[in-house]
């Protein structure tokens, strides 16, 4: 293994459950911060002007809305989203190959009216809270949600996109058949020993790492801490390859 130039670069903070005072306070605490998740919550709470704040505070965006809809609608969503700026955009792989080819093409255009690099858009895989009991029993799929997640990326991977959302446990299976180019970003990280709250699976950083994720969603387990910076540092430490 060797250290990683910039861990910072591997780890993006995820900003749920806050709004635009905590975020700014949290980025004043901790201007090591190079990546940022705006999901749904500070989304909706603070509107997307939060997204050109933090741009002009220098951070690169993740914008986690998870766009699931009909083709055309998930199409102008991804053009409105693309000329954010944002450097990810997610979007459910299961909308289908013609959404998220339509989507990323959207996605082309959006960034290129504003003179801004086209961002990479990423397939949600299955969500981290998911477990083969719920999904089998909740919506009566009988195939192992490993199987799932590799059919879904490949969806992903043939419409195009720029990588795919998966929890720490399928990165292995989809690093040995898709590039270092193919973006696996992956929440669901948790130090070893501490409370997993909603999420079911998970996985300590530096193992994720080490199956070959892009970069690492980690939110609660540094926001929420009683020291955040030194969460963070930690963090950063166990970043290698």
């Amino acid at each position: 293994m060797k250290n990683i130039d910039n861990p910072s670069e591997k780890i993006i903070i995820a900003l749920d459950g806050m709004d635009k005072k905590n975020v700014f306070n949290l980025l004043e605490t901790i201007p090591e911060i190079i990546w940022v998740k705006v999901g749904l919550e500070l989304f909706v709470n603070e509107g997307p002007d939060v997204l050109s704040i933090l741009r002009d505070k220098g951070k690169k965006i993740f914008l986690d809305l998870k766009f699931h809809d009909i083709p055309t609608t998930v199409a102008r969503a991804c053009f409105a989203a693309s000329k954010t700026g944002a450097e990810f955009i997610s979007l459910h792989t299961c909308a289908g190959i013609k959404a998220l080819k339509m989507a990323n093409e959207a996605a082309y255009e959006g960034a290129a009216k504003n003179n801004l690099k086209p961002p990479k858009l990423l397939g949600i895989t299955i969500l981290t809270s998911w477990t083969r009991e719920s999904f089998a029993g909740d919506l009566l799929i009988n195939q192992s949600i490993d199987q799932r997640v590799m059919h879904l990326a490949e969806v992903a991977s043939k419409s195009g996109l720029g990588g795919c959302v998966c929890s720490p446990k399928e990165v292995k299976l989809l690093r040995e058949v898709y590039p270092e180019t193919f973006e696996l970003v992956t929440p669901g990280i948790r130090s070893l020993g501490s409370d997993i709250n909603d999420q079911s699976r998970v996985s300590d950083a530096s193992e994720a790492l080490k199956m070959g994720a892009s970069r690492l969603v980690i939110g609660r387990a540094i926001t929420q801490s009683n020291d955040p910076a030194y969460m963070f540092k930690s963090f950063c430490d166990k970043v290698v390859i």
